[in-house]
């Protein structure tokens, strides 16, 4: 009897989606191809995309259950080894006084947390976790050039291939293409041509440029002094209204920093780069005692002050040929932490469905699309309108409250199943679009509570008062 043939699943693009992307095809037999437009990142000389370090981020339990679910038992032990939990935010301000303050902002009152993790470090853990499949093969240096979704071809200029003439191209087959190169992705632009796809990009006004707040040199008889800074076990804020700054920490003792600031911010610092530190001194109060304000200067001059984008589109997918994932289908900024997890997450569902429907790809991708395309443009609108509680409502009274009043109630009436909107994206796995509907629920039922605490004495008042008056 012969040997029936192996599905053969192309993966685009080797960033942390698509390689588990290529995981759970791997452990379900396929035999997987993965291919992408740069070098292997785990060689030293590739210079990443951008030519900076992607922004550090945040693992919570979404993508933590997606990996938990890939069927490598140690995959998320090795990826723990180098993660650091961040319990909340660390607020950073100065009071009218001129004294510095930082104020704890836990982020769930039952105490989980949410991962500080290297980029870097992450796709390595799972690019070697590929290396170690026979039924897996890495291909680097490879642009995806064409495709054709009905004949299931794709052509790849393979880079570096001959140093006088053009690049060579090659041609492949493949039973399935799962898209994950990210927000530019040549998937995408590749599966428009078959499907017709609404599609929504939108560039908001701000700038993203990176800083490091360096790793405390130790001295020799100096016991329990901490190589942090800063405290490890928060995301550091400091909230500038209509930007900000933030810090997140790195296994080393170090601090990745993002500054967010609007394109004509970034226009004015670049005509006068010595005045970059005063401006910090004054929206980002003691920064520069972190930083070294010439290596803030540097820092803003030499690397690079990069875009933030947006991307709704749908469907996700082309009959049983192709389906796109992570960035490449849902671009966000990255206000809510949950770019990556929720990239991860898509690989979990869409696995669950190709598992339902072993019989018909196509079947199984269209109900992915589906189902899919509530929660990705939710979590994208989500995103951006987080971008206003960090810079802004973070210090507002009003915010705090209702943060106090609703974990008050998820302890203290367990059985409403109160929760804050934060805590249930981060620390949960249930749909976004379910997310949202059970969030604007609760800020019903508050506004009506509080409209009921408050009201009643003044219409019990009024009433009084126009009696006296009718006497």
């Amino acid at each position: 009897m012969a040997e029936s043939k192996k599905q053969k699943t192309i993966v685009i693009g080797a960033g942390p989606v698509g390689t588990l992307a290529a995981l759970y095809a791997a452990q379900r037999g396929h035999d997987v191809e993965i291919y992408d437009l740069r070098s292997d990142l785990r060689d030293p000389s590739t210079i990443p995309l951008n030519f900076t370090k992607s922004i550090n981020l945040a693992l919570s339990e979404r993508g933590i259950n997606a990996m938990r679910n890939s069927g490598r038992p140690a995959l998320l032990e090795q990826i723990f080894k180098d993660t650091i939990p961040m319990k909340g935010r660390m607020i950073h301000g100065k009071h009218s006084s001129g004294e510095l303050y930082e104020q704890s902002q836990v982020y769930d009152i039952h105490g989980r947390a949410i991962y500080a993790v290297d980029r870097g470090g992450l796709n390595k853990t799972l690019l070697d976790e590929l290396d170690a499949m026979p039924n897996v093969k890495l291909i680097f240096n490879h642009k995806l050039t064409g495709a054709d979704f009905k004949k299931n071809k794709a052509w790849f200029e393979v880079s570096g291939s001959n140093k006088t003439d053009r690049n060579r191209e090659i041609e492949i087959d493949f039973d399935f293409m799962i898209g994950a190169d990210g927000a530019h992705s040549a998937a995408r632009y590749h599966l428009m041509k078959y499907q017709r796809m609404n599609y929504q990009q939108e560039y908001i006004d701000t700038l993203w440029c990176e800083f490091q707040i360096p790793a405390r040199e130790l001295e020799l008889g100096i016991k329990d002094e901490s190589k942090f800074r800063i405290s490890p076990n928060h995301l550091h804020i400091w909230p500038g209204k209509d930007f900000m700054f933030i810090a997140i920490p790195s296994s080393n003792g170090s601090f990745t920093c993002t500054l967010f600031l609007p394109s004509a911010h970034f226009n004015q610092l670049e005509t006068d780069l010595n005045s970059v530190p005063a401006f910090f001194d004054t929206h980002f109060p003691g920064v520069t005692t972190l930083i070294q304000p010439s290596d803030l200067i540097a820092s803003f001059h030499e690397n690079p002050h990069l875009p933030l984008i947006s991307i709704k589109c749908a469907p996700h997918h082309f009959s049983s040929s192709v389906v796109i994932v992570g960035d490449a289908a849902h671009a966000m900024v990255p206000f809510y932490g949950q770019g990556m997890n929720a990239g991860l997450e898509d690989i979990t569902v869409l696995f669950s469905f190709l598992d339902a429907n072993p019989t018909s790809r196509s079947v199984a991708l269209e109900q992915y699309s589906q189902y899919r395309k509530a929660d990705t443009h939710v979590i994208n609108d989500l995103a951006l309108q987080n971008y206003v509680e960090m810079r802004a409502s973070v210090v507002s009274p009003l915010y705090a409250a209702r943060k106090w009043l609703e974990e008050k109630l998820s302890v203290w009436v367990p059985g409403l199943g109160w929760q804050t909107k934060y805590s249930r994206v981060s620390f949960g796995n249930e749909r976004y679009s379910e997310v949202i509907r059970k969030s604007e629920r609760q800020g019903r039922l508050l506004s009506f509570w509080l409209v009921g605490v408050f009201g009643c004495p003044i219409l019990v008042g009024g009433l009084i008062a126009w009696r006296r008056i009718k006497r």
